[in-house]
């Protein structure tokens, strides 16, 4: 069953036509290639006929032969030789062409055809050969499920938005585990979901030759989601465990799992020195469900989880986020964009007299006029607190207010 993802459609359709390459980037299996396949379905809809529409997919060995950007040029280029009307070439997973910059280059150049691309690398557009590209692209993130979207998949179908949430809860937001309803096959499947990322887009990619050490590290992350975590005290950690291993290398395999969507590290910021503070970032998981997938879902681990949660759909709203630091307390995130900046403190509930004034009072200290809020699992508390406003997390999340 496909469902429509029609956001990421409509942004993709906007950009269709125009004299740009069209950048789809994301996480292996959160449904790029669905994206791509259904903007292809409108084409034909729309009467572009089928040969007009090039479809190279490279985790398929139909495509194995084109190896290089002169091999991509050269077949595209003989795929739409001598067709009349408007022509389109989709390639997924594109960063598995060497030099794919110069062949895309090449064929949007010579205006060839309209170029759809897919990448699950996040510096996909940051190497050398990718300045070549500089103003001539757009690029359109897509990120898992998030729980206004997977309350259209099977999974809630015929369910509560409460019981809903607790499927999502467990299993996260990629596509894939709607193909499976017995549990124990989500996780399997979450589970091989983790095996391919480390394998295609962090060993491979990477020439990582100690995969032992990669896994070591990915789980301590896993177990400290939503946590400080710096390669330092993941080095400590591993060499209480009888593991040696440099503070370079550490931060180095955090870099690799982060370009290959499979965490986030959210920076902290000083709101009074008004700076960054270095290598004191939170942890999160691209997907909820990578957790799960690797260590199973533990209720005593949900405030982590419903950060997180928090913070992908802060994402995909398109708001660059952070973690606040004033005079000790911590602010779970600001979200920031052009337009606008949101105070946000995350808790499971408010069930003392002492977590409300410690999620309240973090941000009433906070001396600027811009929104706050605070999200909980609490149907009941007031909305309003001394100004600052209380929110059910799946209002938020079903009912944005920003």
């Amino acid at each position: 069953m496909l469902v429509r993802r029609e956001e990421y459609l409509e942004k993709l359709s906007g950009f269709m036509n125009k004299p740009v390459i069209k950048v789809i980037t994301g996480m292996r299996r959160c449904g790029k290639s669905t994206v791509m396949i259904m903007a292809a379905d409108e084409l034909k809809k729309n009467g572009v006929r089928d040969k007009n529409i090039l479809y190279i997919n490279k985790e398929s060995l139909e495509f194995e032969f084109i190896q290089n950007a002169i091999e991509l040029d050269k077949y595209v280029r003989s795929a739409f030789r001598n067709l009349s009307g408007k022509k389109y070439v989709f390639i997924d997973e594109v960063q598995e062409i060497k030099n794919w910059e110069k062949g895309v280059l090449s064929l949007q150049t010579d205006k060839i055809s309209d170029i759809i691309i897919t990448g699950s690398n996040a510096h996909l557009l940051s190497s050398e050969l990718a300045t070549l590209l500089s103003g001539r692209y757009v690029e359109l993130r897509i990120f898992p499920l998030v729980f206004s979207e997977f309350l259209k998949f099977p999974l809630a179908m015929g369910k509560s938005a409460d019981d809903a949430f607790r499927s999502f809860l467990k299993f996260g937001g990629l596509p894939g585990i709607h193909s499976f309803e017995d549990e124990t096959h989500i996780y399997e499947y979450l589970n091989s979901v983790i095996n391919t990322l480390l394998l295609k887009d962090v060993i491979r990619r990477n020439n990582i030759r100690d995969v032992h050490l990669l896994e070591k590290i990915f789980f301590y992350l896993l177990d400290n989601c939503g946590n400080i975590t710096t390669a330092k005290s993941t080095s400590d950690f591993l060499k209480s465990q009888k593991t040696k291993v440099s503070v370079d290398t550490v931060q180095n395999y955090f870099r690799f799992l982060e370009s290959a969507f499979m965490v986030y590290r959210i920076p902290r910021y000083d709101l009074k020195g008004k700076k960054y503070l270095e290598y004191y970032d939170k942890i999160y998981m691209g997907d909820t469900g990578l957790r799960a997938g690797a260590i199973g879902y533990k209720d005593r681990d949900i405030s982590g989880i419903l950060e997180n949660i928090v913070l992908l759909e802060l994402k995909k709203r398109g708001y660059d986020v952070s973690v606040g630091v004033q005079d000790g307390y911590e602010i779970d995130f600001i979200a920031q964009n052009k337009k606008d900046k949101i105070y946000i403190q995350v808790s499971r509930n408010l069930e003392s007299e002492k977590t409300v004034q410690r999620e309240f009072g973090n941000l009433l200290n906070i001396n600027d006029n811009y929104r706050k809020y605070v999200i909980t699992l609490d149907k009941f508390f007031p909305s309003d607190f001394n100004g600052i406003t209380h929110q059910y997390l799946l209002d938020f999340l079903v009912n944005p207010a920003f």
